[in-house]
């Protein structure tokens, strides 16, 4: 058994003349960032390896996350970064078998596309294919034993959670 979490970064901030992997993180997406860090932890959501967009407004998602995580390996993957789903899933067949869960921190519209395609239909499956905002995080198991053989259509979507359902203001 594997499980995959996806981590979208928090709300960014886009100043004038700025380049978008330079972007920071807005206000509000500083104050999501540990609070949905804080609901992993509380949930028991720790993964054994986390993979990092290199754009600024994701490494400074991970800043805020990793204190609630504790002390886990973590890694810049340029892969990630403006990836579209075929992409991610050749990252998400990269990870090393010895992390049976994992953190990946990216953007959307991949995230949302590559929780899609991993997934069986549900509730929660329909819920994240609606709106995937910034700080949602999406909790896949995947009955493979080795991260090389994740396949389309064959994971379950734990749960989709997302700042609001946390009571933590608005979804964007």
């Amino acid at each position: 058994m594997r499980r995959l979490i996806l981590f979208r970064h928090a709300k960014s901030d886009w100043p004038e003349g700025m380049a978008d992997a330079d972007r920071p993180l807005a206000p509000r997406g500083r104050e999501a960032a540990p609070k949905m860090a804080a609901y992993l932890a509380a949930e028991g959501l720790i993964p054994d390896r986390v993979l990092v967009s290199p754009a600024r407004r994701t490494r400074e998602t991970w800043d805020l996350v990793r204190p609630a995580l504790g002390a886990v390996p973590d890694e810049t993957v340029p892969q990630i970064y403006e990836a579209p789903v075929s992409r991610l899933l050749d990252v998400v067949h990269s990870i090393p078998d010895e992390a049976a869960t994992a953190l990946m921190i990216g953007h959307n519209p991949g995230f949302q596309d590559l929780a899609r395609l991993l997934s069986r239909p549900s509730e929660a499956r329909r819920a994240l294919t609606k709106k995937y905002p910034t700080a949602a995080v999406t909790v896949i198991d995947l009955a493979v034993d080795s991260w090389t053989k994740v396949e389309a259509g064959e994971g379950d979507v734990e749960r989709f959670v997302t700042p609001k359902s946390l009571g933590h203001g608005e979804d964007e």
